[in-house]
C-alpha cells in the first residue's frame, strides 16, 4: 500500500477549514498526537530516506515504517503500520533492540474527508500550521494532489516535502 501524500505550510487553518466546508467535507474528529522517531542501530535513515515512528493518538498506538519517497513533488512512499497495545512497551522493545529516540513531534490534528481524500489540518508544536492531503492506494498521481490543493486555495509554492521530523531537525530538502 502506498501513502500518497502532499503537505503545505499555511498561514490560517481557519481559512482552509472554511474552504473544506464549502467543498462538502465531512469532519472526522480532532486528536493530539505524539510521534516518537527512532534511529536504526546499523543504518542511517536520513541517508536511506526511511523512518520508523511510534505514534500515540486518539487512544490508539501504531508502529509505522515509512520507505523512501518515490518521486520529487509529493511525499509518496510505502507505509506499513501495525497497532500495538502499549506505547511504553513498544518503545522499550525498540530501545532494547538498539534503536534510539531521535526526536518527538507533537501536534493537534483535525481530520476531514472529501471524496477519496483524507485532509488533515495540523498545528505542530514548534513548527506552525500545515495541511496534509492523503490518498491511499496502489497507484498515484502527483498532479491529482496538486489540483486538489489548488481547489483548496493553496498555492504550489506552499508545498513542503520535508517531514515534520526533518523540519524539527532543521534538515534541508534536497
Amino acid at each position: 500500500m502506498l501513502e500518497v501524500e502532499i503537505k503545505a505550510r499555511v498561514s490560517s487553518l481557519q481559512d482552509v477549514e472554511m474552504r473544506l466546508f464549502e467543498m462538502g467535507a465531512s469532519y472526522l474528529g480532532e486528536e493530539e498526537q505524539r510521534d516518537v522517531y527512532f534511529a536504526h542501530p546499523c543504518r542511517d535513515f536520513a541517508q536511506s530516506d526511511e523512518a520508523l515512528r511510534l505514534r500515540r493518538g486518539g487512544g490508539r498506538v501504531f508502529l509505522t515504517y515509512k520507505g523512501r519517497r518515490l518521486e520529487e513533488v509529493t511525499k509518496t512512499r510505502e507505509e506499513v503500520s501495525v497497532g500495538v497495545e502499549s506505547f511504553e512497551s513498544a518503545k522499550l522493545v525498540l530501545e532494547r533492540l538498539g534503536f534510539e529516540k531521535v526526536a518527538e513531534v507533537r501536534k493537534l490534528r483535525r481530520s476531514y474527508r472529501v471524496g477519496d481524500y483524507l485532509v488533515e489540518l495540523d498545528r505542530v508544536e514548534g513548527l506552525g500550521e500545515f495541511v496534509e492531503v492523503e490518498k491511499k492506494g496502489e497507484e498515484y498521481s502527483p498532479e491529482e494532489l496538486l489540483d486538489f490543493l489548488a481547489a483548496m486555495g493553496i498555492e504550489r509554492r506552499a508545498i513542503e516535502r520535508r517531514s515534520y521530523l526533518e523540519l524539527l531537525l532543521g534538515e534541508r530538502d534536497g
